[in-house]
């Protein structure tokens, strides 16, 4: 069972409720979900959210569009997805982040499909981030349950239970990982929200991809992206605006 969990919230210092906010009446973290379900190598899609009254509304989401979803802890996000893979009979995780609403399902087929045939304990395409050609906002990893029960008994510091994967790659902790290499180097892009800048971009890539009536793969998005120079500008993860750094 290849179970594919996507990681939600409403507490988001930077830009709060961000992954409800709409763009064209829907919300971000509906286009995702419904981006997610193209993949043709998930077998189910879980959003799991945290226990606290604020993301109440998360449920309220996932009940209302026929979405399944978990709660857990709020900061000890690996025993969140821990529990929910646990409790979905997880083999194989695809973690997934719900501030990336562009997610493209060939690229998490592909990555699905590269930790299959590599036969590794954890394949990713942005990480580690220094040697990604993907954007930041197009991040699929893949893990075993294996790997992840590993995780979750002997992760002791706060910060890699926040971060999930931290565990995985971060050390010499005896993993086998692997990286999807791209062809084409789209590094320097930027399609996660964090900022409203970040969601400037993305709704007017959303409303550019309804226009034509596309559905809008990695190489089309940057191919908007590029032909807008205002938008380029705001997408660079170069932004000066708010100070972000390669």
């Amino acid at each position: 069972m290849i179970v594919g969990v996507i990681q939600a919230r409403m507490g988001s210092a930077r830009l709060p409720g961000k992954i409800l906010k709409k763009v064209n009446g829907v919300a971000l973290l509906g286009y995702q979900v419904e981006r997610v379900r193209k993949s043709r190598l998930l077998d189910k899609i879980i959003v799991a959210t945290s226990v606290l009254v604020k993301d109440d509304v998360v449920e309220k989401f996932c009940k209302t569009n026929n979405i399944e979803y978990f709660r857990g802890s709020e900061n000890d996000v690996l025993s969140r997805y821990y529990e929910c893979a646990q409790k979905y009979n997880a083999d194989v995780v695809v973690r997934l982040t719900a501030d990336c609403p562009l997610s493209d399902p060939k690229i998490i087929d592909d990555t699905i499909k590269f930790y299959i045939d590599t036969k590794v304990d954890y394949v990713a395409n942005t990480v580690p981030p220094e040697t990604s050609k993907y954007p930041d906002g197009f991040d699929v990893e893949v893990f075993s349950m294996e790997a992840l029960k590993k995780a979750y008994e002997k992760a002791n510091d706060s910060h890699d239970r926040e971060h999930v994967t931290f565990y995985f790659w971060k050390y010499n902790n005896g993993f086998k990982t692997a990286q999807l290499y791209n062809s084409k180097n789209y590094s320097k892009y930027r399609l996660t929200v964090d900022y409203p800048e970040d969601f400037e971009v993305v709704e007017f890539v959303i409303k550019e991809l309804k226009k034509r009536n596309s559905f809008g793969h990695l190489n089309e998005i940057i191919e908007i992206i590029d032909a807008n120079p205002d938008i380029k500008a705001k997408n660079s993860k170069y932004y000066s605006g708010i100070g972000w750094k390669n």
